[in-house]
């Protein structure tokens, strides 16, 4: 379950690196600089790899959990109203804002909050025809049944995952990449926030770790920012990030391949440890620029 692209945000569990990984020890990454060429001859299936590696709402909300990180209302884009978003563009981010608020309130069991943002997503689902993709009427019925939570999860990750497909197999590439910028940002929006109120270790390594997907996600955006006003915008953000995550370094010490089971059979795991070095001051940057970027892309058409 914990694989699905979409509703699906920060890898904050796994890192996954689109660079061949080298034995012993390295710093990600050795380049920062990302060319326009570079992200214009992503392969469709190098363009899957990046959404696959977003990581959960789901995986984000078991890890604050796992730190005892108490539910907040707050935290959640509760200021979109889905029926004043005009633009695919917005409508499409989001989805995506909105569905990584969905696997939130989902993994806490706030059942009776959800079901009001299932109304917006399911809004801007038709908007951008991909409703069809959803089974709104199953999903309401699960959110009333703390039993099935799993289903739940498992249903509503799905759907975002077979939204995300046909987007980028109909050629609206550029719809799938807003969605899942959307999920990404709202779950560093999560995990920022949290660790602002609640600093643990853990937390500020798994931000740290960000500097590698938001490369990634750069170079999905890059090829769509001359195509008009909102995308420009949205690279700028995203540029801005990225800068105050420049200096932040992060090494990682290849280890010896271990044989675990798994199913029945014997699978080979690679192992790997993995150093963040951030400053007080650079996490703080960070969560500041993540929250400015993050408000003002909830906000109404």
């Amino acid at each position: 379950m914990k694989k699905i692209l979409l509703i699906c945000c920060i890898i904050f569990l796994a890192i996954a690196c689109k660079n061949t990984r080298k034995q012993g020890q390295y710093v990600f990454p050795e380049d920062d600089f990302i060319s326009l060429s570079e992200a214009e001859s992503l392969s469709p299936e190098a363009i899957a790899d990046i959404a696959k590696n977003i990581a959960s709402p789901v995986e984000i909300a078991n890890l604050l959990q796992m730190l005892d990180a108490p539910f907040s209302q707050e935290y959640l884009a509760s200021s979109i109203d889905a029926n004043r978003v005009n633009t695919n563009f917005s409508k499409a981010l989001k989805l995506g804002i909105l569905g990584a608020d969905l696997g939130y309130l989902n993994m806490y069991e706030k059942t009776s909050t959800s079901l009001d943002i299932l109304a917006s997503i399911r809004k801007l689902a038709e908007d951008l025809s991909v409703g069809h993709f959803f089974d709104f009427e199953l999903i309401r019925r699960l959110s009333q049944n703390r039993s099935n939570l799993d289903s739940l999860l498992f249903i509503s990750m799905d759907s975002y995952e077979k939204v995300d497909e046909y987007l980028r197999s109909n050629e609206r590439g550029q719809l799938s990449a807003l969605m899942i910028i959307g999920v990404w940002i709202e779950g560093q929006y999560l995990v920022t926030q949290v660790a602002s109120k609640f600093p643990d270790d853990m937390l500020r390594d798994r931000i740290g770790e960000q500097k590698i997907i938001l490369n990634d996600l750069l170079l999905l955006l890059a090829p769509y920012c001359n195509a008009g006003q909102e995308f420009k915008a949205l690279c700028d953000d995203f540029n801005e990030l990225r800068n105050s995550y420049r200096d932040v370094r992060i090494t990682y010490t290849q280890g010896d391949p271990i044989a675990i089971e798994k199913d029945g059979g014997l699978v080979i795991m690679q192992t790997e440890t993995s150093v963040v070095e951030m400053t007080e001051e650079q996490l703080a940057n960070i969560i500041k620029t993540t929250s400015i970027i993050r408000n003002r892309l909830i906000l109404s058409d």
